[in-house]
């Protein structure tokens, strides 16, 4: 196992550390990777993941991508930077038996030799790196010629329904919060138009690169508790955001979470909130 804790001088100025990942493992685990696999199918097919390939998952977190791939019989290797979501995923795997290794490793240096897989791909991991062209190109490094590489990012920020309800939230409770600055975007919206995933993909070295817009991530919950845990899990930024109010203010926020999910809930079922989505897939 490799175990990469050192920072690039890009995350040290504005990517969370190692610890700030290890720090929300269990919430991304119970909360955010079961949510996933629908996602996820979409990637692995529209990037040809059969079963027999071996595949990357590059960031992977607790699984969200890893486990599915592995379910379809790809022969997986599931890498984060985090070692406690890579004791979440090996624990997962181990339950289900699956052909699924999980092992501590920065993207921006994949310690794998060139050319090894037939499928490369990371699902909201590649897409909050600063330096993302870095990862990408470590991405099309350990892909074999002919393989694919793929890339699932959120779409336009302006859609992104669980996003604007966590802000209103902390707004009703905080109004001098302004929420994530206008000037310096969000690093999980850095890929949002997909011209510009397009772009980078091409720039790492892929061909015949093509942007699929046509998924939407799709979040349902039933009370406010259930979005929150879903933000502060999802990745570091969210918790940030709100780590200087109080714990009463923060029960406040779920209150207002609660009479907005159950505004938009139906008697059918739970509120479902969307994302759009960018997966980006070329070949190397």
């Amino acid at each position: 196992m490799t175990n990469v804790q050192h920072e690039t001088p890009q995350q040290a100025e504005r990517g969370a550390p190692v610890e700030a990942w290890d720090v929300i493992a269990a919430r991304y685990d119970e909360h955010v990777a079961p949510g996933e696999s629908d996602l996820a199918l979409a990637g692995l097919q529209l990037a040809g993941v059969r079963k027999g390939d071996t595949f990357l998952d590059v960031a992977a977190g607790t699984g969200g991508l890893s486990l599915p791939a592995a379910r379809l019989g790809a022969k997986v290797l599931a890498t984060d930077w985090a070692p406690r979501m890579i004791e979440h995923f090996t624990a997962r795997a181990a339950a289900e038996g699956l052909d699924a290794e999980g092992r501590v490793m920065d993207c921006h240096r994949l310690d794998i030799p060139d050319d090894t897989y037939d499928v490369t791909g990371s699902q909201f991991g590649v897409m909050l790196v600063p330096d993302q062209a870095t990862a990408l190109r470590e991405m099309v490094r350990v892909t074999k010629p002919g393989g694919r590489v793929f890339l699932t990012a959120y779409g336009n920020p302006g859609e992104f329904e669980a996003l604007h309800f966590f802000v209103t939230a902390v707004q009703a409770v905080a109004p001098g919060f302004e929420g994530p600055s206008a000037d310096e975007p969000m690093l999980e919206f850095q890929v949002a138009d997909p011209d510009v995933l397009r772009r980078r993909l091409t720039d790492a070295g892929l061909k015949d690169v093509t942007v699929d817009t046509s998924h939407q991530e799709r979040i349902q919950v039933r009370t406010g508790r259930q979005l929150w845990d879903w933000c502060l899990g999802g990745n570091p930024i969210p918790g940030a955001l709100v780590a200087d109010f109080t714990d009463a203010q923060h029960e406040d926020m779920i209150r207002v979470l609660d009479r907005m999910i159950r505004e938009r809930s139906t008697d059918k079922g739970p509120a479902v909130l969307t994302a759009p989505l960018n997966i980006g897939v070329g070949t190397k």
